[in-house]
């Protein structure tokens, strides 16, 4: 019998063990994490926490995506991507939103929170990138996933500055401008996977 290290479809397979058992690890941590952080956003009245969790949930959601077509075909995984992408453009869409809603009625988040949560979040997120990061160019799927965890980063970071922000003016816009960013970023890396599955398959049914 042939070595399984020689043996491709073996190779293959003991791959996306990997990937299905990595993909299940980021799902546990983003879905605690979305708890915590609505929870936390909500009771501190702040927008960028509350579009932190939703990052964290749509993440959640991705992982389960990804997971359920890490053994399929790449026509399923180019699918389950251009879904990824329309999750990504919802979340931000409804970021901006409650931005606006801050906007005409006006509220003073605790910093404390939002900066107590948000190094939380970045703490658990680069735990997930660091996960990823062996997987980032395995496939369409693993592509697209390890770009969700990359923007968490981007996301905390941001978090921690209106944190910042709103200790030093004492005003909610710091944070309803990094709900905005967040918002904006969402929107961005929805039209890049949705660019990027449409193109795979362009080329799956050529």
């Amino acid at each position: 019998m042939a070595d399984c290290c020689n043996d491709k479809a073996c190779e293959i397979e003991a791959l996306q063990d990997r990937q299905s058992s990595i993909l299940k690890i980021v799902l546990a941590i983003n879905a605690v994490m979305f708890l915590v952080e609505l929870t936390a956003g909500l009771l501190a009245g702040s927008v960028s926490l509350i579009a932190d969790s939703l990052d964290m949930l749509g993440d959640a959601l991705v992982y389960g995506f990804s997971i359920y077509v890490v053994a399929r075909g790449a026509r399923m995984k180019a699918k389950a991507a251009f879904l990824k992408g329309a999750i990504m453009a919802a979340f931000g869409l409804f970021v901006f939103g409650q931005a606006v809603f801050k906007m005409v009625f006006p509220q003073v988040p605790v910093f404390e929170a939002i900066g107590a949560i948000g190094l939380l979040a970045l703490a658990a997120n680069s735990l997930c990138l660091l996960l990823l990061w062996r997987h980032r160019a395995d496939d369409i799927n693993m592509s697209s996933v390890w770009l969700c965890s990359r923007n968490d980063i981007i996301a905390n970071v941001s978090v921690l500055c209106a944190a910042v922000g709103v200790w030093l003016t004492s005003s909610g816009w710091p944070d309803i401008l990094v709900g905005l960013a967040l918002s904006a970023l969402f929107l961005r890396s929805a039209l890049f996977v949705l660019r990027g599955a449409k193109e795979e398959l362009r080329v799956i049914q050529t």
